[in-house]
């Protein structure tokens, strides 16, 4: 009798061992393999930048390896397509520029993942006004020279890509200034940047982060800010509105995205993570020295956040009537 007990417990036992934990106590044990946060655009640029800085800070904090892995194609779509495909097991993380989330879904009658639905929404990054960036030796000295050029349809504008910030602010200028300003696409602002220096293309509406060594070298020259406000790291440069620009007030973002259904402490832990990098001195000085602002966000407020640029922008893009097939 008590071997017959005896066997029923163990049997007990038994069952309870292999029975799957719960997913709570799973994921206790995140990270325990290494993490890859996918910059959708070409080294160089200021996804791959941040990407890099983010990477370097959240190895300390987690004690895993980060890995940065550029896709690039398509305005960032290419690699922001692969993170929302992505299984939402807490490795693979999207180093989101502002286009493919909040304009790609309206530029693109044809588009592989949803914007809307595709993603997890863990933790903005930082934000910025751009700027209308030119060759000095292009022969165009200020605005009034790009706008002569453009209406008389002899200019071009390079960008990051079809459908990112750059190509739509270029898009709004060409509509607040009435000009025919050409758009040259790239795969990422570093292969811009190589093009815009060397003089093959002579104008941007670009990040200042990754063009801020070649203005301090005289290879590039600002001519003026896209925001509503004057840059603190360029505070003798003016905005378009004081130009007489007026309707080109835009602040694209970069953040982090999971895949959809990410779990909940997942998220929470890493939204923690990058906020505390974020509110580091170390950081805050090197993000104001690029000139970009850091976001100060929870998840849920950062979701909201996208929802509303979503509409936002998707209003732009329809008033510049640009459009990729």
């Amino acid at each position: 009798m008590k071997l017959v007990r005896s066997f029923r417990l163990l049997s007990v036992f038994a069952i309870v061992s292999l029975a799957p934990l719960p997913a709570a106590q799973a994921q206790d044990k995140w990270p325990s393999k290494p993490i890859t946060i996918v910059s959708p655009y070409a080294p160089g640029g200021t996804t791959d930048i941040l990407a890099r800085l983010l990477a370097t800070h959240l190895n300390k904090a987690l004690g895993e390896t980060i890995i940065v892995e550029n896709k690039a194609g398509a305005g960032g779509n290419i690699g922001t397509s692969q993170v929302a495909k992505a299984q939402p097991d807490g490795y693979t993380f999207l180093l989101a520029a502002s286009g493919p989330i909040v304009i790609a879904g309206t530029l693109y009658s044809k588009l592989n993942y949803n914007p809307a639905t595709d993603f997890t929404a863990v933790s903005p990054l930082a934000r910025t006004s751009f700027v209308v960036a030119i060759n000095p030796k292009s022969g165009l000295t200020s605005i009034q020279d790009i706008i002569a050029k453009g209406k008389a349809n002899e200019l071009s504008f390079g960008s990051a890509g079809s459908g990112t910030p750059q190509h739509i602010i270029g898009e709004m200028f060409n509509v607040a200034a009435g000009t025919q300003i050409q758009h040259i696409p790239y795969k990422g602002s570093g292969p811009l940047l190589n093009d815009l220096v060397g003089g093959q293309v002579p104008l941007a509406f670009e990040n200042p982060l990754p063009i801020s060594q070649q203005v301090k070298a005289g290879n590039l020259k600002v001519l003026a800010v896209t925001g509503a406000q004057r840059m603190a790291a360029m505070p003798d440069v003016p905005t378009l509105a004081e130009l007489g620009i007026k309707g080109v007030d835009a602040q694209p973002w970069y953040g982090l995205l999971g895949p959809a259904n990410l779990p909940a402490d997942i998220t929470q832990r890493m939204n923690t993570e990058v906020q505390a990098i974020l509110a580091s001195p170390e950081v805050k000085e090197r993000l104001a020295g690029l000139g970009v602002e850091p976001m100060v966000m929870t998840p849920q407020e950062y979701q909201a956040f996208i929802t509303a640029d979503i509409d936002r922008w998707g209003a732009a893009v329809k008033a510049s009537g640009a459009r990729v097939d």
